[in-house]
């Protein structure tokens, strides 16, 4: 039995709601399974992803969902044997003859805290009974490249090849390729029209994607999901909304922004008001596309905005690899009330296939409970289980840690079930234009 006594529990006066959820989404769990399981077999989930939330007391909501999660390392590795099940289950389906798999992870070979993830990872994969070989995109690697981790693990990178239509390394060509690196920095020529299966596909990297249209897909999940179980889909829904183009540097389209801003303000403030939420609104405004919690920013008020000094203007100019930023997502603000040793901490969830194999909590000592907590100073907290696995207990209160975390794990799988539908509208197109 693991230890419980890392479970942060949430320091909110406004637990009510959000425990009427837990509860509603408890008593509706064989309807919210079946659903769940249908969904998957028409719109088979990503080969991974992880999902962070934000826990309001009075709303449960995905604020981000990566499709090319890195933190497998800060899983509890009690847990393990979860997402080596998952793995087999999720390669078995997407290629059942697969025996190896080609990692290929970020060039960040200096983040020894993202080599770790690479080691986890490929730990799951190889006990799951794969072969894994890692393919580094590093430009000037021509030869095997070992690493020594911190943790006294090597890992062996190797510079990718292209024989005719396949990747792979030395005499190594598997039919499942597996990106852990976001292509924020562009399309890479020698992974185009390959033969091999490349989870995820090209279409779903930084260089195509917007967050913008994955919330679009999650608020059509969430209307359907809550016509099905009656709750209000406002609850497990963060309200957004694109704005563009913009360039900060150069001080054009902030007054648009500012705008947008304030509608959100005002909308917000609107349902507070008729539903006696006593929490002031505020808004995130974060790069349309993009990671590691670069531009991105909580405001309270449209001068927020338009008061930004020029510091402040250069970090929401540009995200990873430097790329400019033009492209926004305007957010409602989700307070996280959740707290670890006085810290405001908020849940990532991570999935393989459509299964929750374990999840952390993000913790940041500096940060209130507006702000992004994705920053530097985070440090992480494995989410502690009283039993392995995500299972609700109907015998504990609502917010008991296996019902808190069975609730994490429905609004995860919705957010996973977004993204399955843009996998799936990626395809499509891609098919359309051949």
């Amino acid at each position: 039995m693991l230890s419980t006594n890392q479970v942060p529990h949430l320091q909110t006066a406004l637990s009510g709601p959000l425990l009427e959820l837990e509860a509603h989404l408890l008593a509706n769990r064989t309807e919210i399974e079946s659903w769940l399981r249908k969904q998957f077999m028409q719109t088979p989930a990503p080969f991974y992803a992880s999902v962070d939330l934000r826990n309001a007391g009075y709303k449960l909501a995905p604020v981000d969902t990566n499709l090319f999660p890195a933190g497998f390392n800060n899983l509890h590795p009690d847990l393990r044997s979860l997402a080596v099940h998952a793995a087999q289950n999720a390669v078995t389906q997407i290629c059942p003859i697969a025996d190896g798999i080609l990692l290929i992870p970020e060039n960040h070979t200096r983040n020894m805290f993202y080599m770790e993830n690479v080691f986890a990872l490929k730990t799951i994969l190889e006990n799951a009974g794969y072969e894994v070989q890692i393919g580094s995109l590093l430009p000037d690697l021509d030869a095997p490249l070992l690493m020594e981790l911190p943790s006294g693990n090597v890992l062996t990178l190797k510079p990718v090849q292209r024989k005719d239509n396949k990747v792979g390394v030395d005499d190594f060509f598997p039919c499942a390729v597996l990106l852990n690196n976001d292509l924020s920095a562009g399309r890479p020529a020698i992974l185009e029209d390959i033969d091999q299966t490349l989870l995820p596909p090209l279409e779903l990297g930084w260089a195509n994607r917007y967050k913008t249209h994955h919330f679009q897909h999650y608020a059509d999940v969430t209307r359907e999901f809550a016509a099905l179980i009656g709750i209000d889909p406002w609850l497990i829904t963060p309200t957004s909304v694109p704005c563009g183009p913009i360039n900060f540097k150069e001080r054009t389209g902030l007054e648009a922004l500012a705008e947008t801003v304030n509608q959100m303000l005002e909308n917000t403030q609107e349902y507070y008001r008729t539903h006696d939420i006593a929490c002031k609104p505020f808004v995130i405004v974060k790069s349309d596309s993009g990671t590691y919690g670069m531009a991105i920013m909580s405001v309270s008020t449209p001068e927020d905005v338009l008061n930004l000094n020029r510091k402040q203007r250069n970090k929401m100019a540009s995200v990873k690899e430097g790329l400019q930023v033009e492209q926004m997502l305007v957010q409602e603000g989700v307070y996280t009330y959740e707290t670890i040793d006085g810290a405001v901490a908020e849940p990532v969830v991570y999935m393989i296939g459509s299964h929750v194999v374990g999840g952390f909590y993000r913790v940041h000592t500096g940060k209130t409970a507006t702000d992004n907590l994705n920053s530097p100073g985070m440090h992480f907290q494995p989410l502690s289980f009283e039993t392995p696995g995500v299972v609700p207990d109907e015998q504990q209160s609502p917010d008991a840690s296996p019902n808190r975390f069975y609730a994490y794990g429905v609004i995860a799988r919705l957010a996973l079930l977004a993204a399955a539908r843009e996998i799936a509208e990626a395809k499509a197109k891609k098919q359309a234009a051949k």
